[in-house]
C-alpha cells in the first residue's frame, strides 16, 4: 500500500516549486515592464545655417553616453522634417545642440509650437541662442538671443540655485574655460536664474553686475531650459559640465524637478 503522507507531500512540493517558478518570472517580467516605462526618449537638433561648431560631434556622442547610462534614448538630426506633430509626439524634450541661423521653416515652426504647447520639453545649448532670431515665439522659448563674445578663457560662475537638477551638485564658484557670451538683453524677470557669470575674472564681459548664462522656465504649458556654456569640444569631457547638461535634459523631459517660476 502506498502511504499518502508521501504523495500529499510530493504535492506540496510540487506546488511550493511552481509557485516560485511563477513568482521569480512573473518578478522578472514586472521588472522589465517597470524599466520599460521609467525610460523617456529625446531628439538633438544641431542644424546650423550660420557658424558651425566643430564640437557638435562631441556634443551628440557625451549626451548619447548620458543616455545609455542614464536610462533615457538619443535620436539626433540635422533633418528639419522631422519637426512635424507626429514625430515630435515621440519626444519628451528636443535639444537644439549648438544650431544656428534660420532652421525651421513655418509649418515646422508651427509644429514646434504646438509640441511645447502640449506639454514638451526644450533643452537650449551654447548658440541655440544665436538661432531664429526673427522668431519671436523661439526667442521667448530661448530666453535671450545673443549678442557677441570675447575670445575663449577662463571665467567664473556663480551657481544661483544650488538645489535644481542642473545645478546641484556643482560647486558654488565654479571655474571653467568656455566661450562667455554677452547677450541682447538680460533674461531675469522672464526667466529662473540658475548660474550668472563674474565678469571680473575675464576680459570681455558687457552685461555687468548680473550676467545669466544659464536658466530655465515654464512657457505655454511647455518647459525650457537653457545653458550657454558648451563652445568647446573639451566642455563634453568634463565630468561636472556633463552633470550639468544631464540635470537640464531631465529637467526639461519633465523626470526631474521642474523649474520655479521667476
Amino acid at each position: 500500500m502506498v502511504d499518502r503522507r508521501y504523495i500529499n507531500s510530493d504535492r506540496s512540493q510540487r506546488c511550493l516549486l511552481a509557485l516560485v517558478v511563477f513568482g521569480l518570472l512573473f518578478g522578472s517580467r514586472t521588472r522589465l515592464q517597470a524599466a520599460d516605462t521609467t525610460g523617456f526618449t529625446i531628439l538633438v537638433f544641431s542644424k546650423t545655417t550660420g557658424f558651425r561648431h566643430d564640437s557638435i560631434p562631441d556634443g551628440i556622442a557625451a549626451i548619447r553616453t548620458l543616455g545609455a547610462e542614464h536610462g533615457f534614448t538619443v535620436d539626433a538630426t540635422e533633418d528639419a522634417t522631422t519637426f512635424t506633430d507626429a514625430a515630435l509626439a515621440r519626444y519628451k524634450a528636443v535639444v537644439f545642440l549648438s544650431t544656428t541661423g534660420d532652421v525651421l521653416d513655418p509649418e515646422q515652426k508651427a509644429a514646434f509650437e504646438r509640441y511645447i504647447r502640449s506639454g514638451g520639453g526644450f533643452v537650449g545649448i551654447h548658440s541655440a541662442s544665436d538661432t531664429e532670431y526673427n522668431w519671436r515665439w523661439y526667442g521667448r522659448l530661448v530666453g535671450a538671443y545673443f549678442a557677441n563674445h570675447p575670445q575663449i578663457q577662463r571665467a567664473t560662475v556663480h551657481i544661483a540655485d544650488p538645489s535644481h537638477p542642473s545645478t546641484k551638485g556643482l560647486p558654488t564658484i565654479w571655474e571653467r574655460t568656455d566661450e562667455w557670451y554677452n547677450f541682447r538683453t538680460n533674461p531675469r524677470g522672464a526667466v529662473h536664474v540658475l548660474a550668472t557669470l563674474d565678469e571680473t575674472t575675464y576680459s570681455g564681459g558687457k552685461m555687468g553686475d548680473d550676467h545669466p548664462i544659464a536658466w530655465c522656465h515654464m512657457m505655454e504649458g511647455g518647459r525650457s531650459w537653457y545653458t550657454s556654456m558648451g563652445h568647446t569640444k573639451e566642455s563634453y569631457a568634463e565630468s561636472l559640465f556633463q552633470l550639468h547638461l544631464l540635470g537640464g535634459i531631465e529637467s526639461a523631459a519633465g523626470v526631474a524637478r521642474g523649474c520655479p517660476q521667476p
